[in-house]
This record gives structure tokens, sequence and C-alpha cells, in this order.
């Protein structure tokens, strides 16, 4: 699992280190959403600090790049546990579509994103990053196990709401790889509230940050993460 996410992220890290600040703070947002979308949103979010006429850009990159953790997610899915596809393969498409939407319909449609800086990422294949998920991995699988022998769905439910402040994927991963056909439905509401729960904060992140388009990052992530809510109780598809 560790080898298949790093190098997934390591494609999105070479091709943003390669092509990002020539064709673009946007689809640096899209390449590096591959690696980490929660870090683009932390890195465009100081850059709009810093660059205040940017902000319009970097708002627009941060949307991005969390709209692509939707296709990531799923490729992970699909490489891992196809049974989990069913359900959630149309949901996840949809809310990647309602992010590149707001992305497109921002202030930032015009802006020159070729003179823009592309944001900092670290390489998914060295030896810390690769480590600190294995372990994240390891601790949230043995954890899900736990609060669900303890505090049963509800625990669960719970703890994928926690684990949004950081990087989802472990989460995610660690649930698709222990669920078997038929998927529990807690499992499948479970990588659905992580994701709202991570969306959330990545708005709040970029918001605090980026002050001169706050309002409009925090109404847009705000609305985002309210339409989680629908996927969350719809069933999935046969």
């Amino acid at each position: 699992t560790v080898i298949m996410v790093s190098t997934i992220g390591f494609v999105g890290y070479f091709l943003t280190k390669k092509f990002g600040s020539k064709v673009g703070l946007w689809l640096s947002g899209v390449l590096g959403g591959i690696v980490s979308s929660t870090a683009v949103s932390v890195a465009a979010g100081r850059m709009a600090q810093n660059a205040p006429e940017r902000s319009a850009s970097a708002l627009q990159a941060s949307l991005l790049a969390s709209s692509v953790m939707y296709f990531r997610i799923l490729v992970f899915i699909w490489i891992i546990n196809p049974a989990f596809l069913p359900p959630l393969w149309w949901k996840l498409l949809a809310l990647a579509a309602i992010g590149i939407a707001m992305a497109f319909f921002s202030k930032a449609a015009h802006a020159n994103a070729e003179a823009l800086t592309a944001p900092s990422l670290q390489n998914p294949f060295e030896i810390r990053p690769a480590m600190l998920f294995a372990v994240l991995y390891v601790m949230l699988s043995v954890a899900t196990v736990l609060v669900k022998n303890t505090f049963g769905n509800t625990g669960v439910l719970l703890l994928s709401g926690f684990v949004g402040v950081t990087d989802i994927t472990p989460f995610v991963l660690s649930l698709v790889q222990r669920g078997a056909a038929p998927v529990e439905t807690v499992l499948l509401a479970a990588i659905m509230v992580a994701m709202l729960s991570n969306t959330l904060v990545k708005g709040v992140y970029f918001g605090m940050l980026a002050k001169p388009v706050r309002r409009e990052a925090f109404w847009k992530y705000g609305l985002w993460s309210l339409l989680h809510v629908p996927f969350i109780l719809l069933p999935g598809l046969k």
C-alpha cells in the first residue's frame, strides 16, 4: 500500500516540479492534488498570504487540488478493493465535479497563472513521508477496530470525522483494505464523513491564511462540505 501510494504521489510530484511553474498555478493545483490536497491548500494559502494579488488564483488551485482528491481515492479503491466501487464511484465523481465547477466559477478564472509559482510539496518517495504514511496506516487500522469494538458504528463515524484534520488517505485505505463484499454501510459512511471533514478543514486552513478571499473560500468550502451529506445518506448503486 505504501509503495502504491508513494508511486502515484511521486508522479504528481514529478509533474508539478517539471511543469507546474510553466503552465500555471491551476495545473499545479491539479498535479499537487495527486500528492496531497491538504498540503496544496496550506501552501496555496501561504502564497495568498504573502502575495495578496494572487489570492484568487491560489483559491482556484486549492479547490482543484481538493477535487483531485476524489479521483485519487477512487483509483486507490479500484486497486485495493473494487468491492467498494459500485456504491462509491458516482458519489466521488459528483463531488469532484462540484469542486471543479466551483474552481472555474471563481474570480481566478482570468488570472495570469503563468507568472505564479507552484506550491512546494514534499517528495513522497523520501523515506520520512513513506514511513509516516505506513505508521499512520497501521495506527488507524488498529484504532478503527478498537473504536468499533468499544463504541460501535457511532465511534467509527466520530473517528472518521476526527481524522479529516489531516491527510485522510491512510484512514480510507485502512477501511477499504479490511472491507469485504457485501461492503458494510458504516464503512461507506465513514469514508464519506472523512472526506466531508477533510474538505471543511482545508477550507479553514486556506481561508485563515488568505484574507483577501477568505469569505469566498469559507462559503465555497462550506457549501461543498454540506453537499457531502446527501451522498452520505443516499444508498449506493447496485
